[in-house]
């Protein structure tokens, strides 16, 4: 798999010291710097005005009130990312922009689509909008590029010593798996977590075998841990096996569903991304 060339970064409010939006940032450049790789950050000012809502006479004013709101808002955000990198030696652009939160995902899609890796912080948390979750969406399931999901806390390895592979045989997860392999190259050991696998799938003899083969021919070291569903979410199970296994990084396949034409979070990928253990690694 070739190494990330572009990596983007989203951001949806003005940088601060300890943030989850710095620490994203942080990470990004950390990346560029690893893969010698272009960094693009875009400030994004969401434009919260839903159309039809307000009374005729006044939806031009409030429209035109609630842009300006949020290009200013863009444009503290994109300052603030400017002051960041003025002093970076890496090769980087800085731009902002505005989007309705209807057109938000359409704004983050034609971004994402021409990136390697995109790095976010967790969508959910205090002070989280909607919005987390929409640029996080669009960027997995419209433009299919990979997403590195940063937690709260806990500030991330480049390239992680140990790693969990989510494993279930399913094409997403399949996809994590390779777009993740420039980021395991070097790794101690991988681990791959096969939770309650089917009786009678193909892997029934030997569950999680060929992909330990494949990425041993890659020149990773690998294990397989075979788990039983022994709480109530596969999030927890993972999360306790990432634990004791010492885990710093999470790759895992994104999953989700169609509703009214926008991409909602599966169960697993949601309840992972509510409180990540660790950085996780996703695609599809």
């Amino acid at each position: 798999m070739m190494d990330p060339k572009t990596i983007l970064a989203p951001l949806l409010e003005p940088l601060a010291a300890g943030s989850t939006q710095s620490r994203a940032l942080n990470h990004a450049e950390a990346l560029a710097d690893t893969f010698d790789a272009h960094l693009e950050v875009i400030g994004i000012g969401c434009d919260r005005t839903q159309v039809g809502y307000y009374y005729a006479g006044a939806t031009a004013v409030v429209q035109q009130e609630t842009y300006n709101e949020a290009r200013a808002a863009a444009e503290k955000i994109e300052a603030s990312a400017r002051e960041h990198m003025k002093a970076s030696a890496l090769r980087w652009s800085v731009e902002s922009a505005v989007g309705q939160m209807a057109a938000l995902a359409g704004l983050i899609t034609s971004r994402a689509r021409f990136a390697d890796l995109v790095v976010m912080p967790a969508p959910y948390g205090d002070g989280k909008g909607t919005e987390y979750e929409v640029a996080l969406e669009a960027a997995l399931f419209d433009s299919h590029a990979p997403v590195i999901v940063l937690p709260e806390t806990a500030t991330a390895p480049v390239r992680p010593r140990r790693a969990v592979l989510a494993w279930n045989q399913s094409p997403e997860a399949l996809a994590a798996i390779r777009r993740a392999l420039p980021l395991l190259a070097g790794s101690d050991l991988v681990n791959i977590a096969i939770i309650d696998p089917p009786r009678h799938g193909p892997e029934r003899s030997d569950p999680g075998g060929a992909l330990s083969q494949m990425l041993t021919r890659h020149g990773l070291r690998c294990e397989i841990s075979v788990l039983s569903r022994t709480m109530p979410k596969v999030s927890d199970v993972l999360a306790r096996h990432v634990a004791d296994f010492g885990a710093d990084l999470l790759v895992m396949g994104a999953y989700g569903h169609s509703r009214f034409r926008e991409a909602i979070l599966g169960g697993a990928t949601r309840d992972v991304l509510e409180k990540p253990p660790v950085p996780v690694f996703m695609a599809r």
